[in-house]
């Protein structure tokens, strides 16, 4: 007995909430019935000829090409400093100095890095002896707060001039980077 006395207000409840809807499908008759459709046709596009592809013999556009650069015919002259031409170039060497940006150190092994952010958003770590920038920058020394590095520049006679320039926290890629 009890639960009908709880069942009877429950079943008055929902019969009481029943919707009055009649307006809307009404409504929704109207507009289906005065709404016009009108949908353009599609475009007739005209075939375009065929080309048929030539250049079987040379490289794939799909492919990366190899880094194949021409070595440097440099007159070397006697008694003078010369860059290493015939070593693996790293790949910090794609980027001038002023394209880098130093963003921290740190110590594994015994053994100091500096991270160095390019400008295209890459980070990469030097150590002591690594290359960096285009004028054969080698790291020389490295401190919590700047990188050293000694470029050589050609100085159109054969020779080339040792240079100083460093990367620092504070340094904002795109800055002259130069001592």
């Amino acid at each position: 007995m009890n639960k009908k006395i709880y069942l009877l207000p429950l079943v008055i409840t929902l019969t009481a909430c029943s919707a009055d809807i009649d307006d809307l499908v009404v409504y929704t008759q109207q507009v289906r019935t005065n709404t016009q459709v009108n949908i353009e046709p599609y475009p007739k596009f005209e075939p375009l000829a065929s080309v048929q592809y030539s250049a079987g013999d040379r490289r794939s556009p799909f492919r990366r090409s190899e880094n194949r650069q021409p070595t440097a015919q440099v007159v070397q002259t006697p008694n003078c400093q010369q860059p290493n031409l015939q070593r693996r170039k790293q790949p910090l060497e794609s980027y001038g100095l002023d394209a880098l940006q130093m963003s921290g150190v740190f110590t594994t092994n015994g053994k100091r890095f500096a991270l160095i952010k390019a400008n295209d958003g890459s980070l990469h770590r030097v150590s002591v002896g690594d290359y960096v920038g285009l004028f054969h920058g080698r790291v020389v020394q490295i401190t919590k707060s700047e990188v050293v590095i000694k470029e050589m520049l050609p100085d159109g006679t054969g020779c080339w001039k040792s240079k100083t320039a460093n990367l620092s926290m504070s340094t904002v890629t795109g800055e002259d980077n130069n001592v």
